[in-house]
């Protein structure tokens, strides 16, 4: 007689209650399930997709906005201490302790020499007030390029300070000037004086702190004019690599400064942004907590209907000697599904409208208003990941409140529910 080769059983899964958690969602109610749980996922879906357009739109105004003010002041200013509160004000010497010993601090990445002079710009037909920066071989051009509309920056030569001069192009507005022409420059000393220039370059920021009055011009025009000859400055310009480290590089500047220097952050010279920059940022916290409560409180009320919706099941899981815990953990791995696929759809909805933005710049903004053309983008990718973590870690902490209800279903009255 043939022996009958046995049929081995089913293996059961790793995780049954893994298993059970997908088998009800494929059930007779599945279209029913299938409804409010595509509802959480495009609940958490916008919620994220919104937290990380708020986030990285609030960082994209606050990079280009300091941007622009880095192009035309420094991160640390440097100039000697005086009563006196013209715009002038008392020269430095262009060699000291601070500009030779610079290079040391490893926070500061650029030191540069500048000047300032009142100036009285003339064409003829208009006149206006304006001050004139003069800068040197050592000012950084780079940042200043993204400013520049037309033209070119300034050509410094060994023999003669550049006769030429960059103006805004509110100024040139003005003026009526466009690139190539000539204006007189006269400036308020005793004995008054007056240079014949040439626009090189037209520039724009949008802040009218800039815009609206100030021109560049070269420093050493400005040192021949107060007879100040190669020694003397009007003072120095310093550059941090990192400006999350303005405070430590500010402290060790000062070490170097001597004792009639005096040292400025760019955060007091601009105080009126950077106290915007400090109110945008509180309301996208409170932006945020609000998607996030939004979000979790979606969550907990379809994952509760979700409960109420199985409590047959419950109620006949519990009569096979299932614990609660065993029960809940069904119920948490349904809700990871839903939160898992809302955060994908959230990354896929949120950066790709981002990077939309960013590449064809698609909403555009009012730059007498806004300071730029369009809607910035600034990509964080540390604070992304962070804005994620924090949805996933709140979120799965309230789902666990809706899976309570389970201990207080009793299994007869579950099944006679049923």
């Amino acid at each position: 007689m043939a022996l009958q080769t046995p049929v081995p059983a089913s293996t059961p899964p790793a995780n049954v209650w893994w298993f059970i958690a997908r088998r009800i969602s494929q059930g007779k109610n599945a279209g029913f399930s299938s409804l409010i749980t595509n509802i959480a996922i495009g609940s958490v879906a916008v919620g994220l997709a919104a937290g990380l357009l708020s986030f990285l739109i609030f960082k994209g105004f606050r990079q280009a906005i300091q941007d622009k003010i880095f192009s035309l002041s420094g991160h640390l200013a440097v100039q000697r201490i005086t009563t006196d509160n013209s715009i002038e004000g008392q020269p430095l010497r262009t060699r000291t302790r601070l500009a030779a010993q610079y290079q040391r601090l490893p926070e500061v990445a650029h030191l540069q020499m500048v000047s300032k002079k009142a100036a009285l710009l003339k064409t003829e037909t208009e006149v206006m007030g304006a001050i004139l920066k003069g800068v040197g071989p050592d000012f950084d051009t780079l940042r200043f390029a993204r400013n520049l509309v037309s033209g070119r920056f300034l050509h410094f030569t060994d023999s003669a300070p550049a006769n030429e001069l960059i103006v805004s192009q509110k100024i040139a507005r003005k003026l009526k000037l466009k690139l190539g022409d000539d204006l007189i420059v006269y400036f308020i000393q005793e004995p008054p004086r007056a240079r014949r220039l040439t626009v090189r370059g037209i520039y724009q920021t949008g802040l009218e702190d800039f815009d609206d009055a100030v021109v560049l011009g070269d420093n050493r025009l400005i040192q021949r004019l107060n007879n100040w000859g190669d020694s003397l400055t009007g003072g120095y310009e310093l550059f941090v690599h990192d400006f999350e480290q303005l405070p430590q590089a500010s402290d060790r500047v000062a070490d170097l400064m001597d004792f009639s220097m005096g040292l400025t952050t760019v955060r007091d010279q601009y105080l009126h942004f950077f106290d915007w920059f400090t109110m945008l940022s509180n309301n996208v916290v409170i932006f945020l907590t609000i998607i996030l409560f939004v979000a979790g409180f979606n969550t907990l009320s379809i994952l509760l209907i979700l409960i109420m919706e199985r409590t047959s099941l419950i109620g006949t899981l519990k009569a096979l000697g299932a614990s609660n815990r065993q029960i809940q953990q069904v119920f948490l791995y349904r809700g990871l599904r839903i939160l898992l696929a809302g955060l994908a759809w959230g990354n896929l909805l949120g950066l790709g409208l981002a990077a939309l933005q960013w590449r064809y710049g698609l909403v555009p903004l009012d730059p007498e208003t806004y300071y730029m053309a369009s809607v910035p983008i600034q990509w964080d990718w540390p604070n992304i990941i962070m804005l994620n973590l924090l949805m996933f870690s709140l979120v799965a902490l309230i789902m666990v409140l809706p899976t309570l209800v389970i201990t207080r279903i009793s299994p007869i009255k579950a099944i006679r529910f049923a």
